[in-house]
């Protein structure tokens, strides 16, 4: 599927903008200079890069070269404090990015530096971190910890989510984003463009503030494989964001998950599983016809993990479809001898899905059973459904909010 052809210099990578430099006779160090400007300082018009010749700026516009930062053309705030953004692109189609200071918890033990920081913190204020073990509090995860001081800007870490596509092509029933279909992938400099302006909108400068970044938003990320992967790359050499501070979910795209393994610099593996036998995992994710089980289970056997990383599956819960105690003991079989964690997501509602959301208990009651096996798993914590900005809620909804531009919000 193709994406948007661009005269953008976001989406760029230094030796790309070190031969654009060169090309116009410059020194090759003006490509640094560029890069920094695009990627450290998020710029959004060229005349804003002070440390190029107005002569050589004055050339790139001629050229037809611009920034290519994306608009923020709405935005919505939950009351819990996340915020819905709908991002403008050049062609005027539109994708959602989702901000969530303190995030949701789903990094939670999973082996990386993000995960042992919400670890800890439980640690400090008297919990015994979620999921681990018989005799942790059941119901750990599935709400905040309590109140801990906040730092000024009244978070210490947020998490971003972002989109790959306009629209996804995967067609998971449970998924608001299937029923737009799909229109075409984004290129590397709209994935990053997304965050650089969620981050300048909210005036945060990686790696100073803890950002996470998770490819969780519209789109499957591995049916536009070249361009997200180009857009890690730029994120942790650009930004600042470092890989281990990312993770990207996959419906089972089977043979880009062995790619995905040999990569050298790669965020962390989130496998959406929602089903735990072929039968139902095909009734609620179609791919499961292309790619099934024993397929996706031999590719996360197989897939290369770093020292203390565990490989994540997700389970989205639906009541009485995949949420049976039996079921769950058919999740605990199909994990069995990998190192990983499972993060349970009781639905997040809409009038246009065929589902329901389990009850709490029914929710808790599936997590003791996994949790008995010595799985480590989390409840996540849902974040912003009041604007339908939750996982699985992502559809450009916009009848929430009052007419307006840019400054439009809901809230209550």
């Amino acid at each position: 599927m193709p994406s948007q052809p661009s005269n953008s210099l976001l989406g760029l990578n230094l030796q790309e903008l070190t031969d654009l430099a060169l090309g116009s006779g410059q020194p090759a160090y003006r490509g640094q200079q560029l890069f920094d400007a695009v990627y450290r300082q998020k710029i959004e018009r060229l005349d804003q890069v002070s440390t190029l010749p107005l002569e050589y700026r004055a050339r790139l516009a001629e050229q037809g070269w611009e920034v290519g930062l994306p608009r923020i053309a709405r935005k919505f705030i939950s009351s819990d404090g996340t915020v819905r953004y709908l991002v403008e692109l050049a062609d005027r189609e539109t994708v959602e990015t989702v901000w969530m200071p303190e995030g949701d918890g789903g990094e939670s033990g999973d082996g990386s530096e993000a995960g042992d920081e919400i670890d800890s913190e439980r640690v400090v204020a008297g919990l015994r971190p979620a999921g681990r073990g018989p005799s942790a509090p059941l119901s750990a995860g599935s709400a905040p910890s309590p109140p801990m001081p906040s730092p000024p800007m009244g978070w210490r870490r947020a998490t971003i989510c972002v989109s790959s596509q306009v629209g996804c092509a995967v067609n998971c029933k449970f998924c608001f984003t299937a029923l737009l279909g799909v229109k075409r992938n984004l290129e590397a400099g709209e994935i990053v463009g997304q965050i650089a302006a969620v981050l300048r909108e909210q005036s945060v400068e990686p790696p100073l503030q803890r950002v996470n970044i998770v490819f969780m938003g519209m789109g499957e990320p591995f049916l536009n494989y070249d361009n997200f992967m180009k857009s890690v790359r730029l994120l942790a050499e650009g930004v600042g964001i470092p890989e281990s501070r990312m993770t990207v979910s996959t419906a089972g795209i089977v043979p880009r998950i062995h790619d995905f393994g040999l990569e050298p610099l790669r965020p962390k593996l989130a496998i959406s599983l929602n089903g735990s036998n072929d039968a139902l995992r095909s009734e609620v994710m179609p791919l499961n016809r292309k790619w099934n089980l024993e397929e996706l289970m031999k590719a996360a056997r197989e897939f290369p993990l770093r020292a203390r990383e565990r490989l994540t599956f997700e389970y989205v819960l639906l009541a009485d479809v995949n949420d049976a105690p039996e079921q769950a003991r058919e999740v605990v079989e199909l994990v069995r001898g990998i190192r990983a964690k499972i993060n349970l997501i009781a639905l997040n509602p809409g009038t246009e899905l065929p589902y329901r959301t389990p009850e709490q208990e029914r929710v808790l009651a599936f997590q003791r059973i996994l949790v008995a096996a010595g799985i480590p798993t989390f409840v996540r914590r849902p974040r912003g459904r009041d604007i339908f900005a939750a996982c699985g809620q992502l559809k450009r909804t916009v009848e929430l909010a009052p007419t307006g531009d840019f400054k439009s919000t809901l809230s209550s």
